[in-house]
């Protein structure tokens, strides 16, 4: 019997774990980033769409940008958070297992959102999660949120994903940023650029995953490819993953974009970076109109209120 392909819509959504971009197709995709354009009038009048709905933000890694953003963001749609902030506060200290604290946590609020330091938390975490859980960076493995915030950035500065050459830079290896990012680009007509020391590759599992839908070019020199760049996703060399500090030092300036290099690119290139920067972005770019990286920041909210609000069945 021939299957029928159901619409995508909100529904699909509510109650479901977020825990990879392997997971989604261009239509659940798009449909969440066009949810995301929703909430950017919604974010700035407010909602009790999530009123007594509490999450749950537990960061077992320092986080700035994706903590806060998943906190006011069910801020912004009218709920409350409870969180653990620094591991050494939670009985993760006393030796409570990952899938233990899960289970607990649970009991006090309607969704999960977690960033933790192991490759494997999220998929762990899913399978005894009684509540939607969402993953808010999993060790190198993958951060799943920062893509749908980082798509939805896209669409504004460059109009849409299609027909795009983009070019990510720097700690291809470990960002789990770009693992994630990379998965979902394979749905898109995009050509992608991966521009990176020999040591700093992106993984070869994350490649196959984009299941040859996308033309790929491993390289080293970013002045020879920035020409041919519609946006440059920069990253920076992560130290914390280095256990040896002679191979972080070896490394970390690797590639460094100012204005005199970007200056050598198109016009109108977009400059976006998941953030924090070290000093693989010059300052000197801030101020220039293709710097999105700090107005990228803000779509976080946009992203975390749609994928929140879906999973809780508000929206």
């Amino acid at each position: 019997m021939r299957q029928v392909q159901l619409l995508v819509n909100a529904s699909h959504f509510k109650g479901k774990h977020f825990i990879s971009m392997r997971d989604y197709n261009r239509e659940e995709l798009d449909f969440i980033l066009d949810t995301a354009d929703q909430m950017v009038e919604l974010e700035k009048q407010g909602s009790d769409l999530c009123k007594s709905k509490v999450l749950a933000s537990m960061f077992f890694e320092p986080s700035t940008r994706t903590r806060l953003s998943f906190e006011t963001a069910m801020f912004r749609l009218g709920g409350n958070v409870t969180t653990v902030a620094d591991p050494k506060t939670s009985s993760a200290a006393k030796g409570e297992t990952l899938e233990d604290t899960i289970k607990t946590i649970q009991n006090y609020a309607d969704i999960i959102a977690m960033r933790h330091p192991d490759n494997d938390a999220a998929l762990r975490a899913a399978k005894v999660a009684m509540v939607p859980y969402i993953n808010g960076g999993s060790g190198s493995w993958e951060h799943p949120t920062q893509t749908m915030l980082d798509l939805h950035c896209i669409r504004y500065a460059k109009g849409g994903m299609d027909g795009l050459t983009i070019g990510m830079v720097g700690d291809l290896k470990h960002g789990r940023t770009v693992h994630s990012l990379l998965l979902a680009l394979r749905h898109y007509d995009v050509k992608v650029k991966l521009i990176a020391p020999e040591q700093l590759k992106m993984k070869p599992d994350v490649i196959e995953g984009t299941e040859g839908k996308i033309e790929i070019e491993e390289v080293t020199d970013l002045k020879k490819t920035l020409p041919e760049l519609d946006l440059i996703y920069m990253t920076r060399v992560q130290k914390e993953r280095f256990p040896d500090p002679a191979d972080y030092d070896k490394v970390k300036n690797s590639y460094i974009l100012d204005k005199a290099l970007l200056s050598k690119g198109k016009r109108d290139v977009v400059v976006m970076h998941p953030l924090p920067r070290v000093n693989e972005i010059a300052t000197d770019i801030d101020p220039l109109p293709n710097a999105w990286y700090f107005r990228q920041v803000k779509h976080g909210i946009y992203a975390r209120m749609a994928i929140m609000g879906l999973a809780l069945g508000v929206l």
